[in-house]
């Protein structure tokens, strides 16, 4: 028997989210799989702007995702692949980050899910996601999607901790 997924809310970024999305990722843990330490608050000033254009131009970006209480507990969506140089260029990459008190609920699944229907309903005819070859977790929930791997993609990138190479893994979607 499959449990239900919880109910989760998204929200286009404000700039308060910056303050509480920088809260909820100040875990070592969370950011693992996203440069191995918490990011500084500008990154996520400037990461939630970011957003709110991809919002206003597109129609889709990296919502603020919600429990049914109302609390932030990460972020989820869509945005234009950031990397010119390397990976999916030209893509729509689809997304999520959750605080690690989170974990294991279905949250992720749900707003990943409601993503889709999102970047569907404003014409995105496929999606990539990027996945740290060890993020186990990350794969997992993108094979629940129905996204396939598609190893001709994948690339490597150095970690910002040890100077150990990693692979990313691009799964893709057709809409």
């Amino acid at each position: 028997m499959t449990k239900p997924l919880p109910v989760v809310q998204l929200r286009v970024p404000t700039e308060e989210d910056a303050f509480l999305w920088h809260e909820v990722f100040n875990d070592r843990e969370v950011m693992e799989f996203h440069g191995g330490a918490p990011a500084e608050l500008s990154v996520y000033a400037e990461l939630t702007a970011r957003q709110r254009r991809h919002d206003a131009e597109r129609g889709f970006c990296f919502w603020t995702m919600l429990d049914g209480q109302g609390e932030v507990i990460g972020f989820t969506g869509a945005q234009p692949w950031p990397h010119q140089h390397m990976g999916p260029v030209g893509e729509i990459e689809i997304g999520w980050r959750l605080g690690r008190a989170h974990w294991g609920r279905g949250y992720a699944t749900a707003a990943a899910r409601t993503t889709l229907e999102r970047v569907r309903a404003a014409g995105v005819e496929r999606v990539v996601a990027m996945v740290n070859s060890r993020n186990t977790r990350s794969a997992a929930l993108a094979r629940r999607l129905g996204m396939e791997e598609d190893e001709t993609s994948a690339f490597s990138f150095s970690s910002k901790t040890d100077g150990t190479e990693q692979r990313a893994l691009c799964f893709r979607l057709d809409l």
